[in-house]
């Protein structure tokens, strides 16, 4: 936890670690919930980030190797929404639109069965269909390389299964 007085409370929780490696995808899970249908929101801040400045949440995750992700990339202007197997990501949809450094950002990934709906700031921003990964999964937080990311208002609705 870092004090931020921009934050919920004054503080949020931050990836800080400047280690440049392109392929490192630090995770902080949340163990208490494991969901297949779900709906995930979270407030995020770019800090810095020389290689990256992206940050964003995962659901379905069956271990760290294993999982979906929707993140927001500053340095890109894109938001991308992947599927990691075995550790290799795969794009499943992106959009590019602005993304500005140390500005809050909303994240919402809405996932009913093998449909993924993504929004950033309130717009929706697309829908895709994966079948991949159909079990309950564990939800995090998740960053990429040397990004210095912070993360407040983490938002969990347990949806309906069919």
């Amino acid at each position: 936890m870092v004090r931020d007085e921009t934050a919920s409370g004054e503080r949020a929780i931050e990836q800080s670690s400047a280690d440049s490696t392109d392929y490192r995808f630090p995770l902080a899970i949340y163990k208490p919930v494991s969901a297949s249908n779900v709906a995930v929101s979270i407030r995020f801040k770019a800090i810095a980030g020389r290689n990256d400045r992206a940050g964003g949440l995962i659901i379905r995750a069956l271990d760290p190797e294993r999982y979906y992700v929707l993140r927001a990339n500053a340095l890109e202007n894109n938001v991308r929404f992947y599927r990691v197997m075995n550790s290799s990501r795969e794009l499943i949809e992106s959009t590019n639109l602005k993304v500005p450094s140390n500005e809050w950002h909303t994240l919402v990934l809405r996932a009913e069965a093998d449909r993924f709906t993504a929004s950033f700031n309130g717009q929706q921003l697309f829908t895709a269909t994966d079948r991949t990964i159909t079990r309950a999964g564990r939800i995090g937080l998740w960053t990429k390389s040397d990004s210095v990311i912070r993360f407040d208002r983490m938002a969990i609705q347990l949806l309906p299964t069919s």
